[in-house]
Parts: structure tokens; sequence; C-alpha cells
């Protein structure tokens, strides 16, 4: 429950985040006081900033640089879960996990394993058991036209010792 929760709050600030730099790009496009100005004014001013006395930086390079830097943190999101869990009970305790990783990402590719038992550990508790026998476990490469995603699946079954 919590994971969705924290998902769906990373999802949201991805949103906020290409809407501001919508808004960055679409900026010099019209004008908030109303006047008109010509077509071959730039939406980026031509400015440089002063670092020190020998350093200066165009305003422009850094706007591109900019959204670079954002297009590439709305790819990666690298504050994003990199695996996200879907489960379903059946009776007799029994629980399947499937287990999906992020198809961009920047580490993370051999902790299936580790995140399906942390999951495990987590029902264990909340549904007050004392121990859970994983039935099966399965790892492997799920290809579509975007790329592989590593996946992961594997039923448990909550036990009392």
């Amino acid at each position: 429950m919590l994971d969705r929760l924290v998902a769906q709050l990373f999802h949201q600030r991805r949103l906020l985040l290409l809407a501001a730099l919508a808004g960055v790009a679409l900026a010099g496009c019209s004008s908030l006081d109303g006047k008109n100005y010509p077509a071959n004014t730039p939406i980026v001013p031509d400015a440089t900033l002063n670092i020190s006395k020998t350093t200066q930086i165009p305003l422009e390079r850094v706007v591109v640089w900019g959204l670079y830097a954002g297009a590439a943190w709305l790819i990666l999101d690298p504050l994003a879960p990199n695996w996200e869990i879907e489960q379903a009970s059946f009776p007799d305790r029994y629980y399947h996990l499937s287990l999906k990783m992020k198809r961009v990402y920047s580490g993370g590719a051999g902790e299936a394993r580790v995140v399906f038992q942390q999951r495990a550990k987590e029902l264990m508790r909340e549904n007050g058991f004392d121990a859970y026998t994983v039935v099966e476990y399965t790892e492997g490469l799920d290809s579509s036209v975007l790329g592989s995603q590593r996946v992961a699946q594997g039923v448990i079954q909550l036990t009392r010792k």
C-alpha cells in the first residue's frame, strides 16, 4: 500500500516537472503585458551569466542544458521505485507476486529476489504469520518494441511455526 502511494507521488512529481518544462519552453511565445513583439525576437534573451571575471556563460547555453537535464530526469526518474509489484491472494494463504522493473533504469538490475523477499516479509508481518515458504519463483526478461524489461514472478505461502 505504501509502495503504491510513493509511486503515485513520484508520478505526480514527474507530471509537475513536465508541465514546468513545457511552461518554460512556451514562456517566450507570447507576452504577458499584451505587447506584440517582432517574430525574430528570441525566446531566450541574448544575455551572459558572469560567473567570475574570466568565466562567462551564455544564458542560451544554460537554458538548453537545463532542458536536457529536465528531459533526462523525466526519463530516468531516479527517485521512483525501480520495481512495480502486483499481488494477488489465493485460498490457503497463498500469494502470487509479480514484479516489473522500470524500462529505463540506472542500477538495481539484480535485486529482483531481494524485492520479492521484502514484499513476502511485509505480507507475513501484516497478516500476523511467523514465516513464509517460497513455492515458486522465476526471473526473466519481457521483450517488446521499446526494449526489454526485467520481470520476476513467484508464489509464497504464509505459515506458522
